[in-house]
């Protein structure tokens, strides 16, 4: 039997063979059906929705929902395993499939009672349907709180007005699911989570962003002009979304640290090799100790930003309290991102500079990482509330 060493929580550092078996199919099938595209997706901001039903086919679009509802039922391991994969390829459909698995899809699975559950997980799961997760507003970003999307009862219906911004699939989603309010402003329990579908009378879509990076990861606005859904809709208590979208955001902050790490070794992979090819004066770069010591913090900031992930990831599969290790995990990783990405750019010297190369994208992705899903400085914020009241 495989000898495992625990940390102070309890992480196996064994690999299991399903992360093995999810680890050489996603890595195939990125070379296969993304690696080709990259740079034309990129530069047409084309989001390749049928890439996302080969991906459904696979399991790779409900990778925590259980089987019986259509999903692969993996736990956060293996959902980390397929994340890193596929970004190490493209950031941008990596980024695509955490927001599908960890926000609408993971929303639903957590807080969605039987009927709403086989209504709509299978759909996501096998990606025949795309989700969408709606928190954001223009004026309202880390003060969410203050939202001005509201949704009043009337009848049998929420009738629901405003827009949400920034949102993931915000056009092409078949389905979001949408953080109203439905009580006092500024208050916890003033939100609530309604589902609403694709072709619902007064649901749109708005502005598509102009993007730096993830160009083929499609963000847009929502926007609600009298939208009625029927109250079944509603997702748990009335009064408990902001409740519920703090929980799920717990395990989307593994996503993008997960994404985070992708980019990473991409960038990192693409510089080493690199390094190892480029000569000058008669030596591969690699030789020179300013090249060798960028790629030697590299290479230990990935390995701890990965034990970061995998403590997270464990603790979720084990439905422990994670609120500080996701915001440690997404904090440190995005970081080491952006650095990871600057410094290949940096190894590739002019070339890193063009888009015949693939650390420039790389480079333009990682900065959405620290931004996405709560900043480094809310990170920071959690982290400490979460230290201070220990």
């Amino acid at each position: 039997m495989e000898e495992t060493l625990e940390n102070s929580v309890g992480y196996s550092f064994a690999i299991s063979e399903n992360q093995l078996m999810v680890r050489k199919m996603v890595k195939d099938f990125a070379e296969k059906n993304i690696r080709p595209h990259v740079m034309e997706w990129d530069e047409a901001q084309y989001f390749p929705v049928e890439l996302f039903k080969k991906l459904g086919e696979l399991g790779l679009m409900g990778v925590l929902v259980p089987e019986n509802y259509g999903g692969s039922g993996f736990g956060y391991q293996e959902y980390v395993d397929v994340i890193v994969e596929v970004a190490k390829v493209c950031g941008s459909i990596g980024l695509s499939v955490a927001a599908h698995n960890s926000l609408c899809t993971g929303h639903i699975l957590a807080f969605g009672n039987e009927v709403q559950k086989q209504k709509w997980l299978p759909k996501l799961a096998t990606a025949e349907w795309i989700g969408a997760w709606g928190l954001t507003e223009a004026n309202t970003g880390s003060d969410a709180l203050r939202m001005m999307t509201t949704a009043t009862l009337d009848g049998d219906d929420y009738v629901i007005n405003g827009a949400k911004n920034w949102i993931t699939h915000g056009k092409s989603g078949d389905i979001a699911v949408v953080m109203v309010r439905t009580g006092e402003t500024g208050s916890s329990k003033g939100i609530s989570a309604i589902v609403v579908e694709r072709g619902t009378i007064g649901f749109s879509a708005g502005k598509k962003e102009n993007k730096l990076g993830m160009r083929a990861s499609e963000t847009t606005e929502m926007i609600f002009d009298n939208c009625r859904v029927p109250k079944e809709n509603l997702l748990g208590n009335l009064g408990d979304g902001f409740k519920q979208a703090m929980k799920v955001l717990d395990g989307g902050r593994i996503s993008i640290a997960a994404l985070s790490l992708g980019i990473a070794k991409g960038a990192y992979e693409a510089a080493l090799a690199y390094s190892k090819e480029r000569q000058q004066f008669g030596q591969p770069i690699s030789s020179f100790q300013g090249i060798s010591f960028k790629l030697a913090d590299m290479a230990t900031e990935i390995e701890a930003a990965d034990l970061l992930i995998r403590q997270a990831a464990d603790m979720k599969n084990r439905g422990l309290k994670m609120t500080k290790e996701s915001a440690m995990a997404k904090y440190y990783a995005s970081e080491v991102c952006v650095r990871a990405s600057t410094e290949a750019v940096q190894i590739f010297g002019g070339y890193g500079y063009t888009k015949d190369f693939p650390v420039e994208k790389f480079y333009r992705d990682s900065k959405l990482c620290t931004i996405g899903e709560g900043t480094s400085e809310i990170q920071k914020i959690v982290i400490a509330r979460e230290v201070l009241n220990a």
